[in-house]
């Protein structure tokens, strides 16, 4: 006579499999997010400021969108509290 074989629940399983792609964003991303967003808020209204070739649309303009960009925006998405990992300590 052949052995019956159980299935295993496939919710069980899927369970406790925990993916790598988790949404880690915490608090402080979304500051960053936002404060982002405000400067780029903030340098678009520099940039429509005065003439094409005034000092704010063209210096003061740039560098806050460009703090914007490459650093708030990145900070937001890379940013990761970091976990203390327990070590164990054996007695010898």
């Amino acid at each position: 006579m052949a052995k019956i074989v159980k299935k295993k629940n496939i919710k069980a399983v899927k369970k406790s499999v925990v993916s790598p792609f988790q949404i880690y964003w915490e608090k402080k991303n979304y500051i960053f997010l936002f404060a982002g967003m405000a400067l780029l808020v903030l340098g678009f209204y520099f940039m429509s400021l005065g003439n094409w070739d005034s000092t704010a649309s063209l210096v003061i303009s740039p560098l806050i969108l460009g703090v914007a960009y490459i650093l708030i925006f990145p900070a937001s998405i890379l940013y990761r509290k970091k976990v203390e990992v327990p070590t164990s300590e054996t007695a010898e």
